[in-house]
């Protein structure tokens, strides 16, 4: 738990050190790989699969025959 709080607060400093702008430019970045094709599509297969190995096993989230929100 100690390891946990002190990198936590470590990242807590250096994100404040960092900025508002270099936030911003991570941001950005993030946003634009999430939204490239291909990562989409590797997405898509990912929850297929996920879908297929977990199935109706989720305590959460939509049950059979519900439409999605």
């Amino acid at each position: 738990m100690k390891v946990f709080l002190l990198g936590a607060a470590v990242g807590y400093v250096l994100g404040a050190k960092a900025g508002r702008a270099r936030y911003d430019q991570i941001v950005r970045t993030y946003r634009t790989v999430a939204d490239h094709p291909m990562v989409q599509g590797a997405a898509g297969v990912v929850r297929a699969k996920v879908g297929e190995k977990v199935g109706d096993k989720l305590p959460f989230g939509r049950r059979a025959g519900e439409p999605a929100a």
